[in-house]
């Protein structure tokens, strides 16, 4: 039996064995060092072992690991405390996942219209090429039929329009609309950032409509694009949003923050968690909190990206038949590829990098935030040597 046979089928694992990691490096069980701009899928924003993050949760977990929400958890009060002082939300809800943190979202606007007397009020608009998740409601929302597929009718109540088509987006709108859902910059869909203006518009038509705007930051948000939110460059505040993935720096933990009228339908009974806001990922929270909001940390975050997007959009002038496009913004990237995506991670992947796919044939480059510009510059090094092996003059070398 392989060493994954016990396990579902559900992963394309790639035949790598992580023994450690040490900042924006993992190591494997032969010893070779990997530059990490994966980063777990963005969950690692401050890398590594971070010792910060470390040392607080070797603290607590000779504490107390678990407690349930039967019990107040000062880590909770505290979390919620410096979130909400952050944002523009005065509530938190604690889960273990994006997913979770938009599955309380959704469920968070669905009741708001519930208990203003308007039952029927429950359908949520979303974007084609969004993902949200992968629970049956979250896949519904997402509405790609590659996830849909063979899990039966899919949920009712989600409605997706055409990316960036306002017009679209204006007609979509019914008497059942409860909300708009999107993505500042979509992640899985290919790095896509929505633009300032149609995040200002989709504010003033919710205002309009009295609909409540729903943002998922799980991928985007606690730091990634040089600012503690994604939505805060478009100079727009929603009434709901899901974090996860970085807000945790590795320890599972997401978050739906909404303002106090968005989140007045959630009473007690009306949702909950077992083993969200446990002591053990307060604790991770709230470290992670301490390194982002310190001085300068976001400005370094975009230093770095400005680097590291010179030198990506460098390597598409000299590479023109390797890389389309890039996309995206501070240390969420993407190269839109020419030739197939996984053949362009497979050749970064044997220059000891690591990357992510995703949609529309793209390739993400997610660094931890903590990543420096010599190691952007040594991740540039690297990406250049694969597409030298990629490119046409190179194949054509090899086979004469």
């Amino acid at each position: 039996m392989s060493a994954t046979a016990a396990l579902y089928d559900t992963y394309a694992r790639a035949p790598l064995r992580f023994e450690r990691g040490e900042g924006v490096w993992l190591i494997d069980e032969e010893g070779n060092r990997y530059l990490d701009f994966a980063a777990g899928v963005a969950v690692n924003s401050l890398g590594h072992a971070h010792p910060h993050l470390v040392e607080a949760l070797k603290a607590q977990a000779e504490k107390v690991w678990h407690l349930s929400n039967l019990y107040d958890v000062p880590g909770q009060e505290s979390l919620s405390r410096r979130l909400c002082a952050v944002t523009f939300a005065d509530k938190v809800f604690f889960a273990n996942s994006g997913a979770e943190a938009l599955e309380c979202a959704i469920k968070t606007a669905r009741r708001y219209h519930f208990a203003k007397g308007h039952p029927g009020k429950f359908h949520i608009i979303t974007f084609e090429g969004a993902f949200h998740g992968r629970t049956l409601a979250t896949i519904a929302a997402g509405g790609q039929a590659k996830y849909l597929e063979g899990f039966g009718p899919k949920a009712p109540g989600f409605y997706q329009v055409p990316f960036g088509d306002m017009a679209a987006l204006r007609a979509a709108i019914t008497e059942e609309t409860a909300a708009l859902l999107i993505e500042p910059l979509q992640g899985e869909g290919g790095i896509r950032l929505v633009s300032k203006e149609f995040l200002q518009e989709m504010r003033a038509l919710c205002d309009e409509f009295g609909l409540l705007l729903i943002f998922d930051e799980v991928q985007c948000g606690v730091g990634r694009t040089g600012k503690l939110f994604a939505h805060e460059w478009a100079g727009v505040t929603p009434d709901i949003m899901a974090v996860a993935k970085g807000i945790g720096g590795g320890f599972p933990l997401g978050a739906c923050l909404a303002t106090a009228e968005a989140a007045s339908g959630m009473v007690a009974g009306t949702h909950g968690s077992t083993y969200g806001g446990n002591p053990l990922a307060m604790a991770v929270g709230n470290a992670v909190l301490d390194v982002v909001l310190a001085d300068g940390f976001l400005e370094h975050v975009r230093d770095v990206a400005l680097v590291f997007r010179q030198g990506l959009a460098s390597l598409k002038d000299r590479f023109p038949d390797i890389i389309e496009d890039i996309r995206g913004d501070g240390l969420m990237l993407g190269i839109k590829a020419k030739v197939p995506n996984g053949e362009l991670l497979k050749a970064i992947r044997a220059e000891k990098l690591l990357g992510v796919l995703a949609g529309d044939n793209v390739l993400r480059l997610l660094p931890p935030l903590i990543t420096t510009a010599e190691e952007a510059r040594e991740g540039l090094h690297r990406i250049e040597r694969a597409c030298e092996a990629l490119s046409q003059p190179a194949r054509l070398q090899a086979s004469a």
